[in-house]
């Protein structure tokens, strides 16, 4: 069921154990703009129908808000003008020749080019796939763009992430809802979790300069400013504290540091900064 944030702004919660994303509409006088398509055709579907119950304005745009499969994947079901940022764009081409029936997709998994997981969705949630076809995108943009959906202005930004490097956010100034996608998340490559130090710093500005008091992230749907400001503060801790490849390193500086032990999310995030030492050394 969609969640209403203001009378203009609503999103679908995200659902981890479907690996799906939140979704969110923004609804102006004349039109609505969706940010992300979801995970698959029955995502997708399931979202429109809870739109159209709302009788808002025709949805004219979707914003995609980088190139992961959970993020993009239901885009045909959208009758609908797609945004992306262009390196979105040609990371999302590599997917529009793809077939998806079973022995395609299980060369896939083999070859790295999909996930397991990604696989059983589509096996599930996209019918009719031995003939299903991922569209091409509509507007590619390089750093910015605003659409006026009628009294009510969108920012669509590509931001620097620890995640992507193709991440795209929406932001409602009037509203002060920033819609993040998974731009302020980690990432896994080698089978580490990490969140690429040389980063962390370039993200937070770029995110920070936005004037927001709402925050809508892919996998924890809604956050205020107070909360994302622990969160900020817990990333610049435990990243202070890391410097090597040592957990046992990292974890007595951040005692040093801090005069305490770290918290959960502290040391989750100093895992992950060792992972990016790790893979830094490889």
């Amino acid at each position: 069921m969609l969640n209403k944030l203001s009378n203009s702004i609503y999103y679908l919660p995200n659902q981890d154990e479907r690996e799906r994303p939140t979704l969110g509409v923004i609804c102006g006088d004349n039109y609505s703009l969706v940010i992300d398509a979801g995970n698959s055709v029955k995502h997708a579907r399931e979202f429109i129908a809870e739109v159209e119950d709302l009788n808002v304005p025709p949805i004219k745009y979707l914003v995609i808000t980088h190139a992961h499969w959970d993020h993009f994947l239901g885009m045909n079901e959208f009758d609908a003008t797609i945004i992306v940022n262009t390196l979105t764009n040609q990371l999302i081409k590599d997917w529009v020749n793809l077939s998806f029936d079973d022995v395609s997709l299980q060369s896939y998994v083999e070859e790295n080019k999909m996930s397991s997981l990604c696989m059983e969705v589509i096996k599930n949630e996209i019918p009719k796939r031995e003939s299903f076809k991922l569209k091409n995108t509509d507007i590619s943009f390089e750093k910015s763009l605003t659409i006026d959906l009628g009294n009510k202005i969108c920012l669509i930004d590509r931001v620097r992430s620890t995640h992507t490097d193709d991440s795209t956010i929406v932001f409602v100034p009037n509203e002060k809802v920033l819609f993040l996608g998974d731009s302020a998340y980690g990432t896994t490559k080698n089978k580490l979790f990490h969140y690429d130090q040389d980063m962390l710093l370039p993200m937070m500005e770029d995110i920070k300069k936005y004037d927001a008091k709402d925050y809508l992230l892919g996998h924890e749907s809604i956050c205020d400013l107070e909360e994302m400001n622990v969160y900020w503060d817990e990333l610049i801790l435990a990243n202070q504290a890391t410097q090597s490849k040592s957990i046992e390193s990292a974890l007595e500086r951040f005692k040093i540091n801090n005069k305490r032990e770290p918290n959960e999310n502290e040391l989750f995030f100093i895992k992950a900064f060792v992972n990016n030492q790790i893979l830094k050394s490889q």
